[in-house]
């Protein structure tokens, strides 16, 4: 990751996905391309391509086969109907890191946000509900200040603790 003078991490790269690898994704999520409404790479080291879909249901009815995209890092948005607790709902797949589907993913999420909030796709502070598939549905705060920072917020659950030397 490169980092800025305040500590804050740039975007390497962006802008659509090209057509071909829409397609990989696409095919690979099970659904048709004209479910999506915005595709985008949001990578702020990474490296993650996320599909913009119309609801938080076709988010949660995915079944993707991640055998056709095996080193991919991809994820999939869709937004919860107004007046929800959540505005979206996301999920994130990266099986060439050996993460078939994260259950809460900080790096996907705050990337995501600075494409929706610069977009004006989403306001400067949202929830998204992510992991819900798996059984450990996340509860995510999204934050961006007006200069472009944004920041990912939630509660977490200790599960060891521990020290190494090296």
């Amino acid at each position: 990751m490169q980092e800025c003078e305040a500590g804050l991490v740039e975007v390497r790269r962006t802008g659509d996905l090209d057509a071909e690898y829409l397609h990989q994704v696409v095919t690979a999520f099970g659904i048709s391309r004209d479910q999506v409404l915005a595709h985008q790479w949001v990578d702020n080291g990474p490296g993650w391509a996320v599909v913009r879909l119309g609801t938080a249901q076709e988010v949660l009815d995915l079944e993707p086969d991640l055998s056709r995209i095996p080193t991919a890092m991809v994820g999939a948005i869709g937004a919860y109907p107004p007046g929800s607790e959540h505005a979206f709902e996301l999920r994130t797949f990266a099986p060439g890191v050996g993460v078939d589907e994260d259950p809460v993913c900080g790096s996907m999420n705050a990337s995501v946000g600075q494409w929706l909030t610069s977009t004006g796709s989403a306001p400067a502070s949202y929830k998204v509900c992510q992991g819900a598939r798996l059984g450990r549905a996340g509860d995510i705060t999204i934050s961006a200040d007006p200069d472009g920072t944004v920041w990912v917020g939630g509660a977490t659950t200790t599960c060891f603790r521990g020290t190494a030397t090296l």
